[in-house]
């Protein structure tokens, strides 16, 4: 099997704690929240992030899988 690394994008993320943090994030029982994605909706949970994809889609992104794969970037 081949190996593949990652091209390096800088993207938007924004971390969701509570209804009203993000507006890709609809409202669900609290303390959840629901993203709706390109590949069917998610349920979002305080802490998780919520990132912009390269084509302008959202989709949520754990804290500890945040942390492995992104770093922050300069403006």
């Amino acid at each position: 099997m081949s190996k593949f690394r990652k091209k390096p994008v800088v993207i938007e993320a924004a971390q969701w704690f509570k209804d009203g943090d993000h507006p890709a994030v609809l409202k669900a029982d609290a303390p959840f929240g629901w993203c709706p994605t390109l590949e069917g909706g998610h349920i979002v949970t305080p802490g998780d992030w919520i990132i912009t994809g390269v084509k302008g889609e959202h989709y949520p992104c754990k804290p500890d899988i945040f942390e492995a794969t992104h770093e922050p970037a300069e403006d």
